[in-house]
């Protein structure tokens, strides 16, 4: 199974280069940038129309629109062929995913949660679990800003360790795009937008094997 990745389009999506088709694409959160109604649909529109088998993804901290609406309203807006994950799992062939949107923040984001919170919540990824995806990195893992700052969740990063997924993708944070293998998880930080507005990183494509 070939998994592609991309993550913080913030609207630019319609710039990425991508394979021609594929198996699964994944986006980790962020499509929108001043996170509207108007901005979801475009997004929801032409992630359904790519030329993969399976099409997932998460929200971001700037996908105010998303936050707080109904099973049924988001049935609304999104396509039935998009799998839009909110603490929820899919799986597909035998590979389980689980998607979460939340950051750790006290800030005025979409969908935060609060260090004591945040704690409890990650508790919720199940053991099962083969592909990770969340919009925040953990911990010290492709997480540092230009500052030199780690922005990532420590309690995510515990988290991981103890379930040890087979891939764990994320964005967020736009400087550190890449990917890394530590220990069991292929780490991928899968951001395509940089700040100066414009589409800089390329897709990461991998494969998932038994």
């Amino acid at each position: 199974m070939n998994i592609t990745c991309i993550s913080d389009t913030h609207n630019l999506h319609e710039r990425l280069v991508l394979p021609k088709n594929g198996d699964v694409i994944i986006h980790a959160g962020d499509f929108t940038e001043a996170g509207t109604k108007r901005e979801a649909k475009a997004f929801f529109k032409w992630f359904s129309k790519l030329p993969f088998d399976y099409k997932i993804c998460i929200a971001g901290n700037h996908d105010f629109y998303l936050e707080n609406l109904s099973k049924e309203e988001l049935n609304e807006i999104i396509p039935k062929d998009v799998h839009y994950l909110n603490d929820e799992s899919i799986s597909i062939n035998g590979c389980n995913f689980f998607g979460s949107p939340y950051i750790p923040s006290t800030y005025n984001w979409a969908f935060t949660k609060t260090h004591i919170e945040i704690e409890e919540h990650w508790k919720k990824i199940p053991q099962n679990t083969d592909v990770l995806i969340t919009h925040t990195p953990p911990k010290g893992i492709l997480d540092q800003s230009n500052q030199q700052n780690e922005i990532g969740c420590s309690f995510l990063r515990k988290e991981v360790e103890l379930k040890k997924p087979k891939i764990h993708i994320f964005g967020h944070l736009h400087e550190n795009y890449g990917s890394v293998k530590l220990n069991e998880t292929l780490f991928i930080n899968a951001t395509s937008f940089i700040n100066d507005l414009k589409i800089t990183n390329n897709p990461i494509r991998v494969n998932l094997s038994d």
